[in-house]
């Protein structure tokens, strides 16, 4: 069955199709999994899942807007950590400030009720904050203050619910509090996130920020020892030396020569999946109106080359939050009655940063030598795919139906 037989798109819109897509096609794996597993039934009736189709529509939205701004920049979000970090903030809020917040994340208020979505996503943050040991992530919102008396109501749900806190900073000495804050984020990633802040900011009272780091396990890594130095090229004319992982194995992929792409499937040992996609320009159309479940669910023998590098985006989202229609949090008509009742409040900032790190796998190649190649050849001929050029990635988390991050990666150097 082909799910995007007759859709139309255009040059702009293709990378949000092809993503869209490849979500559909994850997504639709989950209904195949509770026909044959009944126990899978029980994860399907959980809270979380009414917030996957409208999570994904503003995951796509955002990153439409942040592409749109810098269309030859990487760009690299973690779309259901903002939905969560703004969908926080409405506890806050109050009047049409929370009703635009909540409309702009993409609810029906007529259908689902404030308290609904709130303990919807205090159930998707349970899951992707519990423990496995297969990967390592860290992932937060923090409410940043200058000197304001904050309701301890406010406080106490936004850490039942969210798992949040309310940091008092000084933003009128940058200097120090700049230092206090990534020293602050550095310990709540256990290390991994040691620069959220760098020169100088404007003047706030407060501010939003939202942060996440991830590295996974492959279920099939790459050999470190074959990891070498090969050109990247950036454009026509840039090209940048990169870490080059390798693999050898039966993988998921487009393997139809005629389609002008490869659309790669990795697994992780958990229950993220992570597509990459090497387009050629311009030939989005044909590549999004020929993907199906069959045809990214096919194997083929594959020598595949992916860069060895730490992806990363840090964004204030303010001027991209208002463009969609949330502007309410930045201008005199906030209402923010529900953090303080001091004096009249609005959002400074929106600070969002996403890190993603790909290496081989974390293991060593003392301990896993002879299993390193994978599944056992398919008979056929080996298909080289390199991303060697400038490639699109999604990591999207099978159980929550979680789009955990959304990026194009032009320059990995």
């Amino acid at each position: 069955k082909n799910f995007l037989k007759g859709w139309g798109c255009n040059s702009v819109t293709m990378p949000l199709a092809l993503y869209t897509c490849l979500l559909t096609l994850s997504i639709s794996g989950l209904w195949t999994v509770q026909a044959q597993d009944p126990d899978a039934a029980i994860s399907m009736e959980s809270p979380h899942r009414g917030l996957a189709p409208i999570n994904v529509d503003f995951a796509f939205s955002l990153y439409k807007h942040l592409v749109a701004s810098g269309p030859d920049k990487n760009t690299f979000i973690s779309p259901v950590s903002v939905s969560m970090a703004l969908a926080m903030l409405c506890l806050g809020a109050g009047g049409h400030t929370r009703t635009q917040v909540l409309q702009g994340l993409g609810f029906n208020l007529t259908e689902i009720s404030e308290g609904e979505i709130h303990r919807s996503f205090q159930h998707l943050h349970h899951l992707l904050r519990e423990a496995d040991p297969s990967l390592e992530m860290a992932m937060g919102s923090t409410l940043l203050h200058h000197n304001l008396e904050l309701l301890h109501s406010f406080l106490e749900d936004i850490k039942r619910y969210y798992g949040s806190e309310a940091l008092a900073v000084d933003f009128q000495d940058w200097a120090t509090t700049s230092r206090q804050i990534n020293e602050y984020i550095k310990n709540k990633t256990q290390g991994k996130i040691a620069d959220m802040f760098s020169g100088p900011q404007s003047p706030a009272v407060l501010a939003l920020l939202n942060y996440i780091f991830f590295k996974g396990t492959w279920a099939q890594p790459f050999d470190p020892e074959r990891t070498v130095e090969e050109n990247f090229h950036v454009n026509e004319t840039t090209t940048v030396k990169v870490p080059m992982m390798f693999q050898l194995g039966a993988i998921k992929h487009l393997p139809d020569p005629e389609l002008p792409c490869q659309v790669v499937q990795l697994d992780y040992r958990g229950n993220q999946t992570i597509f990459f996609v090497l387009p050629e320009p311009g030939q989005m159309g044909r590549i999004t109106a020929a993907l199906s479940r069959d045809t990214i669910q096919r194997c083929s023998q594959v020598h595949l080359y992916i860069p060895k590098v730490s992806i990363s985006g840090t964004y204030d989202l303010r001027g991209v939050l208002a463009d969609m229609g949330i502007e309410d949090l930045f201008t005199n008509h906030a209402n923010f009655s529900g953090i303080s009742h001091g004096e009249q409040l609005k959002l400074s900032k929106v600070i969002h940063k996403a890190v993603l790190q790909l290496d081989e796998g974390g293991v060593t190649p003392a301990a896993t030598k002879g299993s390193l190649q994978g599944p056992e050849p398919l008979a056929s001929e080996p298909l080289t795919v390199s991303f060697n050029q400038p490639f699109l990635l999604m990591i999207f988390d099978h159980f929550t139906w979680s789009s955990l991050f959304l990026g194009q990666v032009v320059s990995p150097a």
